[in-house]
């Protein structure tokens, strides 16, 4: 069957064109936004991309048209698509009927940190030896010489057999289905990370979200297994709407069901029991916030059977994701690390985490309001002390932002507005030194200012 993607370029629509190959399916697609690491992994998978929604790439005509939640009415291909009466789908109800539906499904959501917690439990599972298939959005950096592990993590997805972690997001489905992605999903494990107020484009409060949250906990069986961090009202608000499934709480420093304990302050050593299992993880990774999402990691794939032994042991060997304080350069001792983010809570949780993992360097955050919540102003408020724990922090305003970035930062102490990339790469070559880290975030490509920094610096 010949599938075509509108949209194809998103995490999660350029995962699941890898799937579909996978299964057997010719997969072309189209987008207006084509940029690594995305555009990369499909082109080295010989999955053919065109730029733009043109009518002209749905002749002739695809067996089925997937249809992204980017896509709208108005565009050239999904008039065109909707005229001829072509065959069409949104992505989570293809992945639900085309590779979940015979499945047992670990569905992991929450506001945060779901493609770190994805990552991995998928991780988790594969070094324990189940060949357990993937959809994570975004790219695994695979550090390791086993050549099965290589090969499961060589994409962002990985068919496997009979189990199936998914990335649960609560953004909309398409167009013309305004459920969130994961009421497709039917998990029989499910984390509930955390619950923030966000996407403001689609839901005009939290109580949305929550409702959308509790479609699919209706969903899930009572012989499966809930995991959620013991201290989260919203999640306790949406459960007091009716639960039926078993409910596992975890805690760090902290007593509940699944306990995790700090042997060093920046979560880069830390201890897990449950009843009478315990172990420890020794790994790359910093922050609470990682430690919570190895914590509920470990606790779904004890779920299906892994010891919490084996998955301490395969997290003390996990390489992380794409993205994710990842570092991309190291010019003269001033070190520049990728992250991807975009909300409040994350901007504090990532510079938490890089303030211990890097005590002795002068920490730059530099910040691009890019994702549409940010764009809508909706957590302007929070911005300024979302970032406080920086040294020095550089916000960009982009043109069109309809509220003034300038007047929501005011005098917050060592934080700086620009409007241009030219002058931020400008005020970090005049200003930063060695000894320094400097933290790009962005849930885009920033205009490429990645590279142009490490390029500058150089």
């Amino acid at each position: 069957m010949h599938i075509h993607i509108l949209g194809i370029c998103g995490t999660f629509m350029g995962s699941l064109a890898l799937l579909a190959r996978d299964l057997g399916h010719t997969v072309t697609g189209s987008d207006t936004n084509i940029y690594p690491p995305m555009s990369t992994q499909l082109q080295d998978a010989g999955v053919e991309i065109w730029e733009g929604y043109k009518a002209e790439h749905l002749n002739p005509a695809p067996d089925l048209v997937v249809v992204g939640n980017a896509c709208k009415r108005g565009m050239e291909a999904v008039e065109y698509m909707l005229d001829q009466h072509l065959p069409y789908t949104s992505g989570p109800q293809f992945l639900y009927e085309q590779v979940l539906k015979d499945r047992h499904v670990l569905a992991v959501a929450g506001t945060h940190g779901k493609t770190t917690t994805t990552t991995m439990l998928s991780w988790i599972l594969q070094h324990a030896g189940i060949d357990t298939g993937f959809l994570i959005g975004g790219v695994p950096l695979v550090a390791t010489e086993d050549e099965r592990l290589q090969r499961a993590f060589a994409h962002s997805s990985h068919l496997g057999e009979q189990y199936f972690v998914i990335e649960a997001d609560e953004y909309d489905s398409a167009f013309f289905d305004k459920r969130s992605k994961f009421v497709h999903y039917r998990p029989t494990t499910a984390i509930l990370n955390n619950l923030e107020y966000d996407h403001a484009d689609i839901f005009a409060h939290l109580d949305a979200i929550q409702t959308q949250f509790h479609h699919m906990i209706r969903m899930i069986p009572s012989s499966g297994q809930i995991i959620m961090p013991s201290d989260t009202d919203s999640l306790e608000q949406t459960l007091a709407k009716g639960v039926w499934t078993p409910v596992l709480r975890t805690a760090i420093d902290a007593d509940a069901d699944w306990q995790a304990t700090l042997m060093k302050a920046d979560g880069s050593v830390f201890g897990v029991r449950f009843g009478d299992e315990s172990g420890e993880v020794h790994w790359g990774m910093s922050g609470l916030h990682n430690v919570n999402n190895g914590l509920v990691a470990i606790a779904a794939a004890h779920h299906i059977g892994v010891s919490v032994e084996a998955a301490c042991a395969a997290l003390s060997a996990f390489g992380g994701i794409k993205r994710r304080m990842e570092l991309i350069g190291d010019v003269g001792d001033i070190l520049v690390f990728d992250d991807f983010a975009h909300h409040p809570t994350a901007i504090t949780t990532t510079l938490d985490g890089a303030k211990k993992r890097l005590a002795d360097r002068r920490i730059w955050a530099i910040i691009e309001p890019r994702s549409n919540t940010m764009k809508l102003g909706s957590h302007r408020d929070s911005l300024a002390p979302s970032a406080s724990l920086a040294d020095q922090v550089i916000w960009y305003e982009p043109k069109g932002l309809t509220w003034g970035l300038v007047d929501a930062i005011g005098d917050a102490k060592n934080q700086l507005v620009l409007d241009s990339i030219d002058g931020i790469i400008s005020h970090i070559q005049a200003h930063a030194q060695a000894g320094d880290a400097i933290i790009i975030m962005s849930n885009g490509d920033f205009e490429g200012i990645h590279a142009k920094i490490v390029d500058a610096l150089a």
